[in-house]
């Protein structure tokens, strides 16, 4: 029996990405297997999470590393390394930072998102102060120097498609000008490809989601300078506690550093294609229908399909078209699309957690939506805001 069924879940095909909400990505048969051998062992977990030092510093270029309970954690974390260093004094006071000279982080307005929660909350998690820069469009070095201060125990720099994609500070001046005022910078990399790039262009602390694109259990790995690596881990004995990682979560990112840099990347980008290319000819016939291929708008190696809906024409709206999917009449199989500007009247198809067939799925159940809705006496056309307010009202109906 499928495990979903077992407890009662729908068995969801998840066109939407590494989305944490839907259980982030598929894990491999590899990463598995390492997983359950160590499940029923001990292990002296400071030993393990050495090896996963070693590990991540092969992985990402950096000196050292270390696996924590995501990467939310890893912002709250580091922020913390870099208050206390690795003074046990300090590092029980937080997060009451009085006492502390440097307690207040410099960080772009255009990249205080929220991707689940407020990035802001994870630095304030820390006892630290949150330093806005710039606008919510448009940043500037001169801005991030003066905000920069005796103060200033760290700048973060988000990278995110959450964030605004134009007019903010390029990473490179970001780190220029953070350290040339003695100020390390973390780099938030949750959802990002390439694990050499950020260590590689100067930042202190990197940090990925081992459960994204990686294909691990959910925990999150940090990568730096040994001397940040070491403030930040000491931090379990602190505010870090509650964002301990068991021995599975530090197994399965080891793992899964591993099978990526064995992955056949090429291939897999491959079959991605053949899918994208196969819903763009096709939807691309269907009216009030427009299908591109699109890029990562972080850099990532990989494409999606973005689907313009004309409600007129389609006499349906993409955050419509988008529920649909999700809600589907009974028998047929629920498809979850990446839908976080569909007011804008276009969502995406992430086909980079599909498994093989499910592309066809996906496509007939785009088709029979559509023709549903040009077969529909009135045009399923319901205002934004009420889409919003319902799905508020589902999440805070919970755990009912």
């Amino acid at each position: 029996m499928d495990i979903r069924s077992r407890f009662g879940l729908r068995p969801v095909i998840n066109a939407s990405g590494t989305m944490t909400s839907l259980g982030a990505s598929s894990v491999s048969a590899p990463v598995i297997d390492a997983v359950a051998q160590v499940l029923p062992q001990f292990v002296e977990i400071d030993d393990l999470q050495r090896r996963a030092s070693a590990a991540i510093a092969e992985a990402c270029g950096s000196e050292a590393g270390y696996i924590t309970a995501s990467c939310s954690a890893a912002i709250t974390l580091c922020i913390a390394a870099t208050m206390t260093g690795d003074d046990p004094g300090l590092i029980e006071r937080l997060p009451d930072t009085a006492s502390l000279e440097r307690h207040e982080v410099a960080i772009q307005t255009g990249h205080l998102v929220n991707y689940g929660a407020p990035v802001d909350q994870a630095i304030r998690l820390s006892g630290a102060r949150v330093v806005p820069v710039g606008a919510a469009t448009e940043a500037h070095g001169y801005q991030l120097n003066t905000a920069i201060t005796e103060r200033t125990a760290a700048a973060l720099y988000v990278v995110s498609h959450h964030t605004v994609q134009f007019g903010m500070i390029p990473l490179e001046e970001f780190i220029a000008v953070a350290h040339a005022k003695g100020v390390p910078v973390i780099v938030d990399a949750a959802s990002e490809y390439d694990l050499k790039r950020f260590i590689a262009a100067g930042a202190d602390l990197a940090l990925y989601s081992a459960h994204k694109f990686l294909g691990g259990l959910t925990a999150g790995i940090v990568a730096g300078k040994k001397a940040l690596i070491r403030a930040a881990y000491f931090q379990n004995g602190g505010i870090g506690r509650g964002m301990k990682v068991g021995k599975e979560g530090i197994v399965g990112a080891i793992a899964a550093l591993e099978q990526w840099q064995r992955r056949d990347h090429v291939a897999v980008r491959a079959r991605e294609r053949g899918y994208l290319t196969l819903w763009r000819e096709t939807l691309n016939r269907c009216d009030g229908v427009w299908a591109e291929i699109d890029a990562d708008p972080t850099g990532n190696p990989l494409d999606r399909l973005k689907l313009h809906i004309d409600p007129k024409q389609a006499r349906i709206t993409a955050w419509d078209l988008a529920d649909a999917l999700a809600r589907p009449p009974e028998g047929e199989v629920p498809v979850i699309v990446r839908d976080h500007e569909a007011e804008l009247h276009f969502f995406f198809l992430d086909p980079c957690n599909l498994h093989p067939g499910e592309e066809q799925i996906v496509l007939a159940r785009l088709t029979a939506e559509l023709e549903r809705a040009r077969q529909s006496p009135e045009p399923v056309v319901t205002p934004f805001y009420q889409r919003d307010a319902r799905r508020i009202a589902a999440r805070r109906n919970w755990p009912d």
